[in-house]
């Protein structure tokens, strides 16, 4: 019998900014890529997080 796959995925938002800083979300398989501007502790300020794999 075939494994079910998983409603959800989890993924990575990196910062923009090429700090190397992270955030992990879920976020459903049928939704679009996800974008955030959120804060990046590195460079003291808010820059945009976009999607990438997790390895």
């Amino acid at each position: 019998m075939a494994k079910k796959q998983k409603a959800r995925l989890l993924l990575k938002l990196l910062s923009s900014a090429g700090t190397g800083s992270f955030y992990v979300k879920s976020r459903p398989r049928t939704a679009p890529k996800l974008s955030f501007l959120k804060y990046d502790p590195k460079i003291q300020r808010r820059v945009l997080f976009e999607e990438s794999k997790m390895k």
